[in-house]
Formats: structure tokens, C-alpha cells, sequence
């Protein structure tokens, strides 16, 4: 087992075959312990080499009322207007904070990602 810090996309991609050879190793074996490690390294160099923007409000709304099966008619319930729902789609008004606290503890969206800039 040689472990060494993850500098360059050939360490990377190095690091990324060895994890996927060694990925159902037992735990508490070298090799379980080896692919914890180099699980921790990759997820490092991925968080600043390939950095993921948080989503889009809106297109986290959308998403989420898709996994729900929800309508706009649904959404407007907890946004309070129908009218409303096709403002903060087109992006013609902003959600307000009472709205992000309402989607937050309703459709379970992230704070993070109701407050992002759109």
C-alpha cells in the first residue's frame, strides 16, 4: 500500500483506478483501510480541482417538485399565490424570506440552496 497526496490529474486518475479495484474490500483489512484513505484524498482533490456550484434556486425548486410529483397548483399552497409561482419561475420576483423558510421546511430544499443568487 503506497499512499501519496494527489497533486496532478495522472495522481488522480492513478488514485481513481486503484480505488475501483480495491472499492469492496472488507473492512479493517489493508486494503479496506487503503481505499478509506484514498477515498478521503480523491474527494479532496475533486473539491478543488472539480468544485460544484450550488444549484439554482429555481431549478432546485423544479427538481424537487418533480421528485415529489407536485404541480404549480401544489407549490402554490406553500408560496401562498399561484401568480406567485409564475413570477419566481420567470424570475420576475424573488423569493422572500418567508418563502425560503416555507420550501426549506416543506419540500425539504437545502437553505443553501434557496439562497443563492439567480
Amino acid at each position: 500500500m503506497e499512499i501519496k497526496v494527489i497533486k496532478t490529474e495522472l495522481d488522480y486518475n492513478q488514485a481513481l483506478k486503484r480505488f475501483e479495484a480495491i472499492f469492496h474490500a472488507p473492512e479493517k483489512t489493508p486494503e479496506g483501510d487503503e481505499a478509506e484513505i484514498l477515498s478521503i484524498l480523491i474527494e479532496k482533490y475533486e473539491d478543488e480541482h472539480y468544485p460544484i456550484d450550488a444549484p439554482d434556486p429555481i431549478e432546485a425548486i423544479k427538481f424537487r417538485m418533480e421528485q415529489m410529483e407536485m404541480s404549480n397548483n401544489d407549490l402554490a399552497h406553500i408560496l401562498g399565490y399561484k401568480s406567485r409561482v409564475s413570477e419566481i419561475f420567470s424570475r420576475k420576483r424573488k423569493l422572500t424570506l418567508k418563502m425560503i423558510r416555507n420550501l426549506h421546511t416543506k419540500l425539504n430544499i437545502p437553505y443553501e440552496s434557496l439562497m443563492t443568487d439567480y
